[in-house]
């Protein structure tokens, strides 16, 4: 089984979301982990918005990217620009992925309007996570791009 990092700034949010649709899309190719370049605790509306689909990540911890853990995985995936600059070096085998997506967490409106962005977050990551399960399912991790 290839183990799969995601990575994102404080590991609140789009990488908890993405770690979630992982485990249960493509439980049987990967071992999932996230990470963020600071430990900024579960963001509780992307708790509130994967329950909303039927996946529990209220049980999830944010924690600091490890090298070490870096150094042991297959494949690293950055969710944000912060991540994917400030991402320490990976050894050439390690193959990194970047999924730019755009933050909900400083989304600024009515509680209505901030629920949506978060709900577009979602929507986003799952779109390219089950992508990526369509890929890995037909081509070796390698072709990844």
């Amino acid at each position: 089984m290839l183990e799969v990092l995601f990575l994102c700034t404080g590991n609140s949010c789009r990488s908890q979301m993405a770690e979630g649709f992982a485990k249960k899309l493509g439980k049987d190719l990967f071992h999932v982990h996230s990470a963020g370049l600071i430990a900024a605790g579960v963001h509780p509306r992307a708790v509130t918005v994967m329950r909303e689909i039927g996946i529990d990540i209220s049980s999830h911890r944010s924690k600091e990217i490890d090298e070490e853990q870096l150094r042991n995985v297959d494949i690293v995936i950055t969710l944000c620009s912060d991540a994917e600059d400030a991402c320490p070096w990976t050894p050439p085998e390690i193959k990194r992925l970047h999924w730019p997506i755009k933050d909900p967490v400083g989304f600024v409106g009515t509680e209505e309007q901030i629920m949506r962005d978060f709900r577009r977050a979602r929507d986003e990551i799952r779109d390219k996570i089950e992508r990526f399960i369509k890929t890995l399912r037909s081509s070796p991790p390698h072709a990844l791009q």
